[in-house]
């Protein structure tokens, strides 16, 4: 038979209930005390990891305009036709600058303007494209990768591909493009004499299926202006909008496109 303490065996009955009751009473407390803790924890947890995907998503948009930036000065520069390459599958971008002059074809379903195309899908749509429409055709350019001058040497051109960790392209379209990219290569193109494309690029972080569900609350997109190079950030996903004639594309100049 287990023995009360001495301590307790010289308390009367009325002391011994309450000093139990007291016990019992300090480890509830201790519980809700570790519950509160939890909890704050938590949240400050959610909240961190918002913030953080915060930074990241306006990191993402620095890149990209910093990308815009040095695509736009590259042309100038070099006085060669240049393309910025968006991977959808790789989250990643980089420069490509052709060997000839190259005039963006609008209705190439390729998705590459008239360039030569790079991926199985651009060789199939553009295989497809040819068998459709016959007849002689200009030649096609074709774009190499970029590897030191305008934007820094090989190191730099690394840093700037990837976009931060959890960060994707949602979607980007230019003005040769007949609908938005949302998967594969979208490119924007620079021509020297200071002109590239309008275009929206999305970015957002990165949905945790294949659905490719995203929040608009949680997107920002990137604005480029056609004969400036400006970008103009802005919440949410925003759409191309497609000036319907030249006095409506000067009004737009600048304005939020």
């Amino acid at each position: 038979m287990s023995q009360r303490p001495d301590s307790e065996r010289r308390l009367p009955n009325r002391a011994r209930r309450l000093r139990r009751r007291f016990v019992s009473g300090l480890t509830l407390i201790e519980i809700l005390v570790v519950l509160a803790i939890v909890a704050v924890l938590t949240v400050g947890v959610m909240g961190g990891s918002g913030q953080l995907e915060g930074a990241r998503l306006k990191q993402a948009a620095t890149l990209v305009s910093g990308a815009v930036r040095a695509g736009y000065g590259r042309a100038n520069a070099t006085s060669k036709s240049v393309r910025l390459v968006f991977d959808f599958e790789k989250d990643s971008m980089w420069l490509e600058e052709a060997d000839q002059r190259h005039l963006v074809q609008s209705n190439d379903k390729s998705g590459a303007a008239g360039a030569n195309p790079v991926t199985d899908a651009e060789r199939a749509a553009a295989a497809e494209s040819e068998r459709i429409v016959k007849g002689p055709k200009p030649p096609r350019a074709t774009f190499k990768p970029v590897t030191k001058g305008e934007i820094g040497d090989q190191a730099e051109m690394k840093s700037l591909r990837a976009l931060p960790r959890g960060i994707t392209f949602r979607e980007v379209q230019a003005s040769h493009d007949l609908e938005p990219k949302q998967s594969g290569r979208a490119y924007l193109y620079f021509w020297p004499g200071g002109m590239t494309e309008r275009a929206v690029v999305q970015l957002a972080p990165k949905p945790g299926d294949e659905t490719r569900v995203f929040n608009d609350d949680r997107t920002l997109t990137l604005l480029v202006s056609p004969l400036t190079g400006k970008t103009t950030l802005k919440a949410g996903s925003v759409a191309l909008k497609v000036p319907k004639d030249d006095a409506e594309a000067s009004e737009r100049e600048d304005r939020s496109l």
